[in-house]
């Protein structure tokens, strides 16, 4: 039976994540300050087949408290790294101190860092290290204090540990905005609108944090199917929207994360990647891999033919995959044109939000279809609905 460690596992993501852990038979080690919630967490999960759950309360700020962990746990096939927290202080960085953020950044980098550490001889060969960061790590949010710093720090820090560590399947996610608790407060005492944070996000509504759970079982599940050092920024496509014009709300609820999925090949010249689509009904996507049959030079164009040909067969809740190639050859002057069609996906993100379209990228420096099956199929699933926007490299 596996076995996975997740901090901030009492509230929010973390709790929606051990759910979807112990119902696909993994035992769960979890971890948070708050005990009494953390208890409850832990009663609500499904029993796994032998063995049980276990609740650790601890503060992750403190290094001993860290180290005392590894004593008291068998071996881990996976651990994530979810705790966190926020500065709600409200002020300039240049009016804080390093006392007003100590805790912040001994939370949201250094208790990641010195878990992997401390766990080392608990953690299997081939053991997946999941570390939840933020969109906050990829564009800066001011008057929250450390809060981007330390996130952006944790993205650094996840992908340097994926070089030093090739015993490891690192991989780090980057959530939007997500409804947890904390933000029903916020909404619920007027300090927060709903209808202003929506208008950011191309997809037009907040995540939910079985979303994210989602995410984070599929990163901590897949072996090898993901690369080491993989960020994974599922966040509606905000991380990507760069213009001023807002966006309206959601118009359609998401399908069921377990809707089988229903995957079209298109533009298999070669015949190599029609066995990673799969048919039946279920929820409608497209895999185009047309970009990489194409000359250097000729990949915006392709990029493009493909997206009207989806739009014309789909009218919402679909998504498109595209395969690019991870580079534009030895010619230089193509780069120019692999970079504007990977701008393009973004692009095509924005404008399709509102009808739940999506579209993502892979970016492959080699044509193994197999190698990379198991990601391109999350990728398009009803399971990543809150993907979209993204280019990913594939090494």
């Amino acid at each position: 039976m596996p076995a996975v460690l997740i901090t901030g596992a009492a509230a929010g993501i973390g709790r929606a994540a051990a759910g979807q852990f112990a119902r696909d038979g993994w035992r769960c080690v979890l971890v948070d300050r708050d005990g009494a919630a953390l208890a409850t967490t832990v009663a609500g999960l499904s029993a796994p087949e032998a063995g049980r759950h276990e609740a650790v309360e601890a503060d992750l700020t403190d290094a001993a408290a860290i180290d005392l962990l590894t004593a008291r746990i068998g071996p881990l096939d996976a651990l994530v790294n979810n705790a966190g927290m926020s500065d709600r202080a409200n002020r300039p960085v240049v009016e804080q101190d390093g006392d007003d953020w100590q805790t912040l950044l001994a939370l949201n980098l250094d208790a990641p860092a010195r878990l992997v550490d401390a766990l080392t001889p608990r953690l299997v060969v081939g053991a997946r290290v999941v570390n939840v960061a933020s969109g906050a790590g990829l564009r800066a949010i001011p008057w929250r204090g450390a809060y981007s710093a330390s996130k952006a720090g944790l993205i650094g820090l996840s992908q340097a540990l994926a070089r030093e560590r090739p015993d490891l399947r690192v991989s780090v996610l980057c959530p939007g905005f997500v409804r947890t608790e904390l933000v029903d407060r916020l909404i619920a005492s007027g300090r927060l609108d709903p209808a202003r944070v929506t208008a950011k996000i191309p997809l037009g509504r907040m995540a939910e944090p079985e979303e994210l759970a989602e995410a984070i079982r599929f990163l901590a599940g897949a072996n090898g199917a993901v690369p080491s050092g993989l960020l994974l920024p599922v966040d509606g496509g905000s991380s990507v929207f760069g213009g001023s014009q807002g966006f309206a709300a959601a118009a359609f609820e998401p399908a069921p994360s377990d809707t089988p999925l229903r995957l079209q090949v298109v533009g298999d010249v070669a015949g190599k990647w029609s066995a990673v689509g799969q048919h039946g009904d279920g929820y409608a996507a497209v895999l185009d891999v047309s970009p990489l049959a194409v000359p250097g030079g000729k990949r915006l164009a392709a990029v493009h033919e493909a997206a009207r040909r989806f739009a014309r067969e789909h009218a919402n809740q679909a998504s498109l995959t595209l395969v690019l190639p991870a580079d534009a050859g030895q010619d230089w002057r193509h780069a120019g044109d692999l970079a504007a069609a990977r701008m393009l996906v973004a692009t095509l993100a924005c404008e399709w939000g509102a009808l739940a379209l999506r579209v993502n990228a892979l970016s492959v420096s080699r044509d193994d279809p197999e190698a990379v099956a198991p990601l391109l199929r999350f990728m398009a699933g009803a399971g990543a609905q809150y993907l979209t926007g993204q280019v990913l490299p594939v090494a």
